[in-house]
């Protein structure tokens, strides 16, 4: 373990400057200890130090801390995962009635409910921000049947979230503040109120050619989602090592839902994803992502090692990438599967049957051939005040997937072909979210 967080120190201040990143925290969890190392600054502008014991966003991996909220319920008694979310939480309201007096909170846990996801309300920061935040939810569409497909939901979380403040009787922040984080002595925030004091790492993100903090601050309304809680990194693998010295959480680990392949595998627990590796090894692990904020968590239960990786911009990727090849590697002789790259010969593509305007939330995608047997997938937001349309160019990755040419932030993104109509056109185009033909 010494040679390991030796290297890490040494490694780490340099990994970061080859990939342009502005900070970094990493902890590492082995044999039940924990070491760290920290490099790059806080916030480029003040260029004021990473520290051990600064706080960083770390997005969705918040959503294991929601799961584990409503895991508490079941080991209680208190909830059942497979009857209707209505039987908790009676103002749970969408477009689509007859779905949403049938999704379960398992689904919600699982991503399979079908509803449109990324809704970003703000509705303050009140203690009733999450009811808030269903009575805006009552119009939202479906994009698949419950429990047809997974597809990745922010929004389900916060329903969860609200169940979770239901059964409890207090506000989420509460209840999370008192289960977990004060019980576990941690030095955590829940809300931006609670950054105030704190050494608090800024998000930066790309503006013409330079990485600039981040300004606008996230809102509070989906923060079971993932939008508000930040923390140290070794804070991070308290929490873990709680869920490795229990049993009192290892049904979040056992698969509910195998993912479509977006060419690195995994399997969705409740809350956990379910990680496979090179020589049939399995972990569990989360990664999250905020306005200029980067985390990955990666847990190899049967070894009880565990790293967290926070960062605050840049091509973070490459970084996290690097540091578990060399510590899972090291540590447990384990494998990371190789990030899919374009075939040497491309799967040929039937255009005709993906070609077509596909609605997401928040964008319209048109899939158009290209030359050289492409296809080019043009983005166009549905607000006009966002970010131009954004064009890529794909290659047949397999018979049901297309694979992104250029490489983004060290990985190739893969979209699978979902579903088929009755002309045989593709019905959905899946990345982790969806988008439906018109």
């Amino acid at each position: 373990m010494n040679e390991t967080a030796g290297w890490l120190r040494r490694r780490l201040p340099e990994l970061i400057a080859e990939h342009g990143v502005v900070g970094a925290q990493v902890a590492v969890l082995h044999d039940g200890e924990i070491f760290d190392a920290t490099a790059g600054v806080l916030n480029n502008v003040t260029g004021e130090k990473v520290t051990a014991d600064a706080i960083f966003q770390i997005g969705s991996i918040t959503k294991v801390w929601t799961a584990t909220l409503v895991q508490e319920l079941v080991n209680e008694g208190l909830l059942d995962l497979d009857r209707p979310v209505r039987d908790v939480v009676e103002e749970f309201r969408l477009a689509d009635e007859q779905a949403a007096s049938v999704i379960t909170p398992r689904q919600l846990l699982c991503h399979t409910a079908g509803f449109e996801g990324d809704l970003y309300y703000d509705t303050g920061n009140g203690d009733d921000m999450l009811a808030k935040y269903l009575e805006r939810m009552a119009g939202t569409q479906q994009t698949t049947p419950p429990g047809e497909l997974y597809v990745y939901c922010n929004s389900g979380y916060v329903v969860l979230g609200r169940i979770v403040e239901v059964l409890r009787g207090k506000p989420f922040n509460t209840v999370l503040r008192e289960r977990l984080i004060d019980r576990l002595g941690l030095h955590a925030a829940t809300r931006h109120a609670e950054y105030a004091g704190r050494r608090c790492a800024s998000g930066h993100l790309r503006e013409d050619t330079a990485l600039k903090p981040v300004e606008e601050q996230t809102t509070e309304g989906d923060s079971p989602a993932g939008s508000v809680l930040a923390m140290c990194a070794r804070d991070l693998l308290a929490f873990v090592r709680m869920h490795l010295d229990t049993t009192e959480f290892d049904a979040m680990r056992e698969t509910q839902v195998e993912l479509p392949d977006f060419g690195f595998g995994g399997r969705q627990g409740l809350g956990w994803l379910l990680h496979n590796y090179e020589n049939g090894v399995t972990g569990v692990g989360h990664a999250g992502q905020t306005p200029g904020f980067q985390a990955y968590l990666r847990v190899l239960p049967e070894s009880g090692l565990a790293v967290a990786t926070l960062t605050n911009g840049g091509a973070s990727l490459p970084v996290a990438r690097a540091v578990h090849e060399k510590v899972l590697g090291e540590l447990t002789n384990v494998t990371l599967r190789k990030p899919p790259k374009p075939p040497a010969v491309p799967v040929p593509i039937d255009v005709d049957k993906v070609a077509g305007v596909y609605r997401a939330v928040r964008a319209a995608v048109h899939v158009t051939a290209s030359e050289h047997g492409r296809v080019r997938m043009r983005a166009v937001p549905v607000d006009v005040n966002a970010a131009p349309a954004v064009i890529e160019e794909y290659v047949g990755f397999r018979d049901n997937a297309l694979i992104a040419v250029e490489e983004q932030d060290g990985s190739h993104g893969v979209v699978v072909l979902c579903g088929r109509d009755e002309q045989g056109r593709v019905k959905w185009l899946h990345w982790g979210r969806v988008a439906v033909r018109q």
